[in-house]
C-alpha cells in the first residue's frame, strides 16, 4: 500500500470502492485519512459538524476484517462518506436547524442511512443545513455559517449546503442530501459538484425527518451529490427502490443511456425575465451546448413544454409552501391560520400565508394544475431526450443573513428578489421529474457553475450516463485553491 497524498482526497467514490477491493488502500487507512483532513480543514470550512469517529473506525475495522477472509460486500463497500444532518442515523442529531430541537437524537436508522451501510458505506459525520432546510445558504443557531471551499466569503447554497462543500473540498468520498427547492441542486452548482434530484418516490424519505413520521411530503426527495457521475449513479442504485410492503418498484428496468451524444436531441432553456441570468453563468452553459453541437448533438433553443411557465411556477410556490409547512408544529401553524384569514391579501407575507395554510380543496385544484403540467413534459419528452436549463442566476453570491423578505440577488447590477430563484428548480420539481447538475466549469472570478439536466419521469439512470458523456468531455469536477485542498 502507498502512503496517501492531498490529491488522493479528490478521488471518486468509484475509485476508492475499486482500490479497496484490490486491497491498494485499507477501509481503516483510508477513513483516518479522511478523519485528519476533516479535523485541519473543516474549522474555515464549517460544514461538517458533527462526527462519529469511533463508530467510523470501528465500522472500518471490521470491513478490514471482512475483506481479509473474503466477504466485501455492497458496490460501495468502505467509501468513507457524510450525510446532510437532517437524515434520522442513530444516535446522531436531527434537527434541521432550529434551536428548540438541540437534543434530538432519533434512535432509528433512515431508509437511506439503512441502505447506504447495507452497501458498505462507513459513515464518518453529518454536514450542516440551514434553520428549516429552507434557504439558499447554510446556517443555523446550533452549528453556525458554512463557508464556500472556493471563496470563504461566499455561500455553499442551501439546505445541502454543508454536503456540497464537504465534498468540494476533499472531507468526504461521497455525501447524500434533499431537494424540495433545489436543495442538492443549487450547492452542487455553488460549490462545482455533481448533484442529482430523483424522480419523486425513487429514493425512500423515511427518516428524513424531525420524527418518526410514515408518510412523504410532497415535491421532497433525497439524493447523492458526489464529485462524478459514476459515483451519482452508484449511490442513487444503493438507495433507490419501494420499501417493504409497497408496490415493488423495478429499479435495475429503469431506462439507461444507450446511444451517442450525436443522437441525442436535447431542448435548451436559458432565457426568463423572471429570473435572468448573469453573463459569467451564461458563458459557461453555452460552453456546453457549444460542446454537446461540436459533438453532434441536435440542438433546439426554441422548443418548449406547452405551458404558461410563471403559472406553474405560482402553482409550485403554493405547493412548496402548503409541503413544508404540513409539519410545522401547532403553535407555529396556527398564527398562519389567523394572518391567511384575516390579513391583506396584497401583502407578500399573506400570499405566503395561505400558501402554507391551503384547504384540501384548494390544494387538489392545485394538483390537477400539476398533473396537467406533468401531461405537456411527458408530451415534449417524446421528441427530446432532455432539456438544459441554469440552477442558480449566478455563481455563489456573497453571505447575507439578513432578515429574508429584503434581500436580493445582484443580477450584474439588476437586484432580483431573492426567492425567484427557485424558478429554474421548479421547473423539474412541480412534476416530480429527475433533475442532474453537472459542473460546467469556472467562471473569471474562479467560482463554480453547474447546468442543470432535466429528463422524463422514472428516466433517472438515463440522465446520469448524459452527465457521464458531459463529464467525458471535460465538464467535471475542479478541486478549489483552498489551502491544504490543493490537487497538486
Amino acid at each position: 500500500m502507498r502512503d496517501l497524498v492531498a490529491t488522493d482526497a479528490f478521488r471518486t467514490a468509484a475509485d476508492w470502492a475499486g482500490a479497496i477491493r484490490r486491497r491498494e488502500v485499507g477501509v481503516r487507512e483510508l477513513v483516518d485519512f479522511y478523519l485528519d483532513r476533516i479535523d485541519r480543514l473543516n474549522p474555515p470550512l464549517n460544514a461538517v459538524i458533527h462526527r462519529e469517529e469511533a463508530q467510523a473506525r470501528a465500522a472500518a475495522d471490521a470491513a478490514d476484517a471482512a475483506l481479509a477472509r473474503g466477504a466485501a460486500t455492497g458496490p460501495l463497500f468502505g467509501v468513507p462518506m457524510t450525510i446532510k444532518e437532517s437524515f434520522q442515523w442513530a444516535g446522531t442529531p436531527v434537527t434541521f436547524g432550529f434551536e428548540p430541537m438541540r437534543s434530538n437524537r432519533p434512535a432509528m436508522d433512515s431508509a437511506v442511512v439503512e441502505r447506504l451501510k447495507a452497501a458498505g458505506a462507513i459513515l464518518m459525520g453529518k454536514t450542516n443545513v440551514p434553520e428549516a432546510l429552507a434557504d439558499f445558504q447554510s446556517y443555523n443557531a446550533i452549528y453556525g455559517t458554512t463557508n464556500n471551499p472556493f471563496d470563504l466569503k461566499r455561500v455553499p447554497g442551501g439546505s445541502s449546503g454543508g454536503s456540497a462543500a464537504a465534498l468540494a473540498a476533499g472531507l468526504s468520498a461521497l455525501d447524500f442530501g434533499s431537494d424540495i427547492g433545489g436543495s442538492i441542486r443549487n450547492p452542487a452548482h455553488f460549490c462545482g459538484v455533481f448533484g442529482h434530484k430523483p424522480t419523486w418516490g425513487l429514493v425512500p424519505q423515511r427518516g428524513h425527518d424531525l420524527a418518526d413520521h410514515l408518510g412523504a411530503i410532497d415535491l421532497a426527495v433525497v439524493g447523492p451529490l458526489a464529485r462524478s457521475a459514476a459515483d451519482l449513479e452508484l449511490a442513487l442504485a444503493a438507495t433507490a427502490g419501494s420499501l417493504p410492503g409497497e408496490a415493488p418498484l423495478d429499479v435495475a428496468a429503469l431506462p439507461r443511456l444507450d446511444q451517442p451524444i450525436a443522437h441525442l436531441k436535447i431542448g435548451v432553456w436559458f432565457d426568463s425575465d423572471f429570473c435572468p441570468l448573469s453573463a459569467d453563468v451564461r458563458e459557461r452553459l453555452e460552453a456546453v451546448v457549444e460542446a454537446l453541437a461540436q459533438a453532434g448533438a441536435h440542438i433546439d433553443r426554441a422548443a418548449r413544454p406547452a405551458f404558461d411557465a410563471m403559472a406553474a411556477h405560482q402553482v409550485y410556490f403554493q405547493l412548496l409552501h402548503s409541503a413544508l409547512a404540513s409539519r410545522m408544529p401547532d403553535e407555529a401553524f396556527a398564527p398562519l391560520v389567523e394572518l391567511a384569514e384575516r390579513g391583506d391579501p396584497e401583502r407578500p407575507v399573506v400570499a405566503l400565508a395561505r400558501a402554507q395554510v391551503l384547504r384540501y380543496r384548494d390544494r387538489q385544484l392545485l394538483d390537477e394544475e400539476r398533473l396537467r403540467v406533468r401531461a405537456v413534459w411527458r408530451d415534449w419528452f417524446g421528441g427530446f431526450d432532455v432539456l438544459l436549463t441554469p440552477m442558480m442566476p449566478v455563481a455563489a453570491f456573497p453571505h447575507d443573513q439578513g432578515p429574508m423578505g429584503s434581500r436580493t440577488i445582484d443580477v450584474d447590477g439588476t437586484p432580483l428578489p431573492y426567492f425567484n430563484q427557485l424558478f429554474w428548480a421548479g421547473l423539474a420539481t412541480l412534476p416530480g421529474l429527475p433533475a442532474t447538475i453537472v459542473p460546467a466549469g469556472l467562471t473569471p472570478a474562479g467560482l463554480p457553475v453547474g447546468i442543470q439536466l432535466i429528463g422524463p419521469l422514472w428516466a433517472d439512470f438515463r440522465l446520469l450516463g448524459i452527465a457521464r458523456r458531459l463529464e467525458e468531455m471535460g465538464f467535471g469536477f475542479r478541486a478549489p485553491p483552498m489551502p491544504g485542498a490543493e490537487t497538486s
